[in-house]
């Protein structure tokens, strides 16, 4: 395609057909685009026919092409990703958020009392998805969130600042700093890592080669964190609390086992997400 001037349906139409003769998402045009123009959506379809300034259009191509060649995730390229309607900084350091851990959230919002104080901690924060949108969804709760990697809680700390939330971050591993602080949480919640090796050789180029390894795999099987999260709740959970993970969708059975062989008393759910996946597991009665 030539960089003279052009509207932008023609743009986006030769942008999608490269990416889709390519094995690349369609969708990843419009979102660099939209991001190239600086525009909001409402703005991004009303101005279709358009004309585009050349300068504009170098930069999109160069970013398209980047994308195809390497995989890099649009979300690098354009710095953000959306979560429960905000926007979140992301990096090759930590994770980028998913539609999966969006339902997790909701669960927990909508079985949480807004107006009773409630300790929460999000164990391995990464961008801090789920510790800020609990902070900013539920006005009582003080927030604790953990992560061993630094470079994840900048990013998380920065997510944390700009939208206003109120989040306090401790380095460590998994529940370790929240156990030496003495905190004691209604509620422990997680996405932790739960690839396992294995799974690898399945993966996009776009998640194995950008995502950092730490968030995406564990050993055992992929259920060494929720091993070790577990064992490290007798130390901090308060009587009555709640525990809710997010899963591989084939971990739902193991990961129940798992909390029953150390808490036999409490009860167990394994819960679907939107696509009748298993992908949720909440531990009530501690």
């Amino acid at each position: 395609m030539n960089n003279m001037s052009k509207k932008q349906y023609e743009v986006l139409n030769w942008a999608s057909l490269f990416l889709e003769k390519n094995n690349r998402e369609r969708r990843v045009a419009d979102l660099l685009l939209q991001h190239h123009l600086g525009v909001n959506r409402t703005q991004y379809f009303a101005q279709m026919r358009e004309d585009i300034p050349r300068e504009v259009i170098e930069r999109f191509q160069e970013d398209i092409m980047n994308h195809v060649e390497t995989g890099v995730p649009v979300q690098h390229l354009i710095g953000y990703e959306e979560f429960y309607g905000r926007k979140f900084f992301v990096n090759n350091h930590v994770l980028i958020p998913r539609q999966e851990t969006e339902e997790l959230v909701q669960r927990i919002i909508s079985q949480t009392a807004k107006d009773i104080p409630v300790t929460i901690v999000d164990v391995g924060t990464g961008s801090g998805i789920i510790a800020t949108t609990l902070a900013l969804e539920i006005p009582h709760a003080t927030v604790y969130a953990t992560d061993i990697s630094q470079e994840a809680l900048r990013t998380a700390e920065r997510n944390a600042n700009n939208l206003q939330a109120r989040v306090t971050f401790l380095q460590g591993d998994f529940l370790a700093p929240v156990i030496a602080e003495q905190i004691q949480a209604d509620m422990v919640v997680s996405n932790p890592p739960y690839i396992s090796e294995a799974e690898r050789p399945e993966l996009s180029d776009t998640v194995v080669n950008f995502d950092p390894e730490l968030a995406l795999f564990a050993k055992d099987n992929g259920l060494a964190a929720y091993k070790q999260i577990v064992k490290q709740l007798h130390h901090v959970m308060k009587p009555g609390g709640l525990v809710a993970f997010e899963i591989g969708y084939l971990q739902g059975e193991d990961v129940k086992q798992i909390i029953n062989e150390e808490f036999p008393y409490v009860t167990v759910t394994v819960e679907k997400d939107m696509n009748g996946k298993d992908r949720m597991v909440f531990a009530t009665g501690f």
